[in-house]
């Protein structure tokens, strides 16, 4: 039996196992325990941020009072003139497809302290600015509610620039179509 063992070249009181091999499962291991913990931290600090609907719910709970008013210096509903616009046809910006087009109808929601009579005279204005705000959309941006809502910002901001009394408080979509 002894010859056995010192043909194979292995003295008789050596264990098999390599220290090369040990040493590797052992750096393995703590890698592998090391990635674990980044990943709960990163679990733990994802978790701890307030969502969109939590800072919004936050925010309104700040800006309304005890009871149920709101409070003095916050945003709130305000009144206003309704001044309904014929419908629109305008062709959106080139995009990779077919040529496209909206139609729109739309309301605006003028200040109490606005004019009709001065809205109606700028009536041209307010359609020219409107139709150029449309031609320079592409479909893909209208498609989203994100770009719906932000041409209601645009129009708004747009018509605001010219009108002397009052303002347009919102842009309200009566009809919004695109082919």
């Amino acid at each position: 039996m002894a010859e056995a063992e010192e043909l194979a070249g292995k003295p008789s009181g050596q264990s098999s196992k390599n220290p090369l091999l040990t040493i590797l499962v052992l750096a393995n291991t703590l890698l592998v325990l090391a990635v674990g913990y980044f990943q709960w931290q990163t679990h733990q600090k994802i978790n701890s941020t307030p969502s969109v609907q939590d800072i919004v719910a936050a925010e309104m709970k700040k800006n309304v009072g005890e009871d149920g008013q709101a409070l003095e210096g916050q945003a709130v509903e305000q009144d206003g003139i309704l001044f309904p616009l014929e419908g629109f046809t305008a062709n959106l910006a080139q995009g990779d497809g077919p040529r496209r087009f909206v139609r729109l109808n739309a309301v605006l929601k003028l200040s109490k302290d606005s004019s009709e009579k001065e809205a109606q005279a700028r009536k041209p204005q307010i359609r020219d600015t409107i139709i150029s705000t449309l031609n320079s959309k592409r479909p893909e941006d209208l498609l989203q509610l994100e770009g719906k809502a932000f041409l209601k910002e645009e129009i708004r901001s747009a018509i605001n620039a010219f009108l002397v009394d009052g303002r347009v408080i919102d842009v309200f979509y009566v009809n919004f179509q695109i082919n």
